[in-house]
């Protein structure tokens, strides 16, 4: 399995299929009560956020920093309530102009036909060198959008 994908939504729908009951807009695939789990976070970044509207101020954040192409899914692992999606994603960083060339392994987790926890692991290393260094990657994070 290779296909494209231009948005991280579409991706998602993808992944999930008929699991997912909403055609909401990015916010609107994930329960009130998301879960958003980043393990390998470095220092600085969040390892956890908790509620919708944490989860859309921290993409509020990122997006002045990171300028996500194209999206390539690699494989789905479906299991009940529970899929994981093997995905990787070619960019930049905004100011810096350096790659952000990220490969994702996500956990998702459904409730109701949305996303109740999604458990995200990449390679920080990536996005700290897509942003210029672990102590730019926290100014940046921390001040854009606060």
């Amino acid at each position: 399995m290779t296909d494209k994908f231009d948005t991280f939504s579409h991706l998602l729908r993808t992944v999930l299929g008929s699991r997912l009951t909403s055609a909401d807009d990015l916010p609107g695939l994930f329960t009130d009560d998301i879960v958003f789990e980043f393990p390998f976070a470095p220092a600085g970044l969040p390892v956890r956020l908790e509620g919708r509207d944490a989860l859309a101020a921290h993409l509020a954040r990122l997006g002045p920093l990171l300028s996500l192409g194209e999206m390539e899914l690699h494989a789905v692992y479906p299991s009940g309530d529970t899929v994981i999606a093997e995905f990787s994603c070619k960019g930049r960083g905004v100011q810096t102009g350096l790659p952000y060339d990220q490969i994702y392994v996500s956990v998702i987790t459904l409730r109701d036909g949305r996303i109740a926890r999604y458990r995200d692991y990449w390679n920080p290393l990536v996005v700290l060198a897509a942003l210029g260094g672990a102590d730019a990657a926290n100014a940046a994070f921390h001040g854009a959008g606060r």
